[in-house]
């Protein structure tokens, strides 16, 4: 299973190469790489019943020629007869067809028969020779994710070569769990996802393979909510003064959701087993003062807080609101920031006003991990949109506080309940589902290309009372392959024509953090009018002046992504407006019109769920190491199966030593799912 692909026939360096591009590199690599969809060609149909469609055909070749038309192109034709008829095959710019086949000799052929030019044929069919084994005809043919120069076939190619080794693997799961679930073996499963006998034993593959990766997902959950209950962590006492003096001074009323939600958190914190809660709160419903009511009360018994941001700039945001919310309870001194950006003498001044105590709510980066930071009074760390803060992350902290601090993540990004007990199996999960008293509900429209003279119109007019816009376009540069509108195109036609007496910026990935935060702050300063932007603002700065956002390309980006840049706008006390605007005129997608729709972030994270099926659980911007391949998060009743196998291989004290692929996964689960 470890072997090169270059051991296979067929397999050189250089396309060995085209496998790398697919993160394709040994044999079990090759294995595990599943169809993303199948075309159905199983059926046999005599010649003289064919209607237009999918076809497949067992027949002879008659006659085959080949010739070259107009600017080069080749054109092969051939006549396929069975007992009832005959029929046309033709294929173009494969001049290889006519002496690769045999006349007289029986082939599958599969493609797609229709009226070409008044006569009905099938164009650029697969043939091969009639077998007990096809791979590329009258089955179910599996179509592979593939890159320039490697194709599905050569993909089949290689997989028919390791058949016989797929039919040895060893099974993965425990037999108890294989006979009361009535799961199909390891071995059966993977050769039916790449070659299906029919279209029942393909669902009875699908079925083993969600069933696996939800079990382990799972199981990787439970032990981590398991060993967290055998550590400690000091008590911190709740003190009700404290809490009614800091909700006191707060220039607006909580909202019942956030008082719910900090009392779970006070609780949590009362006990000597350390917390690890999620707080879950669409776009603006207010995390960070929940997040601050949490500090206050390690602040006030003398004991330090960290708190991580994913990026720079929000790190000095967190600073400098956590600041002015603790200020008024004689706090906002003991507030520090460090972060990648800082001069050394910056840093050197925050870590020793850290180790001295002075700093007792350090706000930063993955520069708060780093050995020079001394916070051996930690008891609270709140980790903001941090997914990936994980095992080590966790270890090194622990080593600062000598035991294990509460843990507070927050999120902006709304999980469905399926989702969220498949994930975070092992953290509490609080919601924030209001919106702060008196904030508006973002005006969304979708807008025609054929409208945006007038769009334009409008939105000057905001910015001409002093309002800002976010333009966000789902690529950076132009695309041969794309056609919609990139970052560089729009800031050029704004800068230089519809906008030119506006100040506009440019933000995207490549460039460096040093010039990304320039830019930023530039717009959070207004020093810009307009900031044109790839999806880098998705988990972005607070700017309460931008009011606008124009959405470019609309239909490319997944329902919560679009929500989650919505909630970039309206966060003052202007207006907020949020237009999609698509590259064509065709009818908007059901996707788009419930974002007209709906504001509820929690309501349109299910409704995406529902559209994804299968797929990436935090979406295609951020990592990929949980993303669901088969498995259906709407599946309620395999989700509930595979939860309760989890438990029950638990309670049955099972060694997961035992089974060495199943202890590799769910070890590799446990370190990118472990938020504490």
């Amino acid at each position: 299973m470890d072997s090169p692909l270059t051991e296979l026939k067929g397999v050189g360096p250089e396309l060995a190469k085209k496998y790398a591009v697919l993160g394709l590199r040994t044999v079990a690599d090759l294995i595990d790489y599943f169809p993303r969809r199948y075309d159905d060609y199983s059926v046999l149909t005599p010649i003289a019943q064919l209607h237009p469609g999918q076809v497949t055909i067992e027949a002879e070749i008659k006659q085959i020629t080949g010739r070259y038309v107009r600017r080069g192109m080749h054109i092969t034709e051939a006549v396929a007869s069975d007992a009832s008829a005959s029929v046309r095959l033709v294929w173009f710019n494969q001049p290889y067809r006519a002496t690769a086949m045999k006349t007289g000799q029986p082939y599958y052929i599969s493609g797609v028969f229709a009226l070409k030019r008044q006569r009905f044929s099938i164009t650029n069919p697969t043939t091969e020779l009639a077998s007990d084994f096809p791979v590329n005809t009258a089955r179910i043919i599996p179509i592979y994710r593939e890159t320039k120069g490697l194709n599905s076939r050569q993909i089949r190619a290689a997989l028919a070569q390791v058949l016989g080794r797929m039919r040895r693997l060893p099974e993965t799961l425990p037999e108890w769990l294989v006979a009361e679930q009535r799961l199909m073996s390891r071995a059966e499963t993977l050769e039916t996802i790449h070659f299906p006998a029919s279209s029942d034993k393909l669902d009875e593959a699908r079925r083993r393979l969600g069933f696996e990766e939800v079990f382990e997902l799972t199981l990787a959950s439970l032990m981590n909510k398991y060993e967290l209950q055998t550590e400690h962590a000091p008590a911190v006492p709740f003190e009700a003064k404290v809490a009614k003096e800091f909700v006191h001074h707060l220039p607006f009323a909580l909202t019942d959701a956030q008082r719910k939600v900090i009392w779970q958190i006070y609780k949590d914190m009362e006990r000597t087993q350390p917390m690890n809660r999620l707080v879950e709160g669409d776009v603006g419903s207010g995390k960070t003062v929940v997040a601050a009511m949490a500090a206050v009360m390690v602040l006030h018994q003398g004991k330090q807080v960290a708190l991580m941001a994913p990026t720079e700039l929000l790190a000095r945001q967190h600073a400098e609101t956590m600041q002015r919310l603790l200020e008024p309870l004689g706090f906002g001194n003991s507030v520090g920031l460090l972060v990648g950006g800082m001069t050394p003498a910056q840093k050197a001044s925050a870590h020793a006003d850290t180790k001295a105590g002075r700093i007792r709510c350090l706000i930063g980066t993955q520069a708060l991990i780093q050995d020079a930071v001394d916070m051996h009074e930690l008891e609270l760390v709140i980790v903001d949109e941090q997914h990936r803060f994980g095992v080590e992350q966790r270890k090194k902290l622990t080593a600062k506080a000598g035991h294990l601090p509460h843990m507070l993540n927050l999120t902006a990004t709304p999980i469905p309940r399926s989702l969220a007990l498949t994930l975070y199996g092992e953290l509490d999960v609080s919601i924030l589902d209001e919106k702060p008293v008196g904030r508006l509900p973002i005006i969304t429209e979708i807008i025609s290309p054929n409208s945006t003279d007038a769009l334009y119109a409008k939105i000057d007019a905001e910015l001409e009372v002093g309002r800002q816009m976010f333009v966000v376009c789902p690529l950076i540069t132009e695309s041969a392959t794309l056609d919609v509108n990139s970052a560089e195109k729009i800031y050029e036609k704004l800068s230089k024509t519809t906008f030119k007496h506006r100040r506009v910026g440019l933000l995207h990935g490549k460039m460096k953090a040093a010039e990304k935060n320039d830019i930023m702050q530039q717009f959070v300063d207004h020093k810009l009018d307009i900031l044109v932007s790839t999806t880098v603002i998705e988990v972005g700065v607070d700017v309460p002046n931008a009011t606008i956002m124009l959405i470019e390309g609309a239909e490319r980006f997944g329902l919560a992504q679009t929500h989650q840049l919505r909630g970039r706008v309206g966060r003052g006390e202007h207006q907020g407006y949020c237009y999609l605007l698509m590259s064509d005129s065709s009818a908007p997608s059901p996707r788009l019109r419930a974002l007209e729709r709906s504001q509820d972030g929690f309501k349109l994270a299910e409704l995406d769920l529902d559209m994804r099926g299968p797929g990436a659980i935090y979406g295609t911007m951020q990592h990929g190491q949980l993303d669901l391949r088969i498995a259906k998060l709407t599946d309620v009743k395999l989700i509930a199966s595979a939860r309760q196998a989890a438990q029950e291989f638990i309670d049955r004290h099972e060694k997961l030593v035992q089974y060495k692929q199943l202890s590799h996964r769910v070890a590799k689960l446990r370190a990118v799912t472990n938020l504490n």
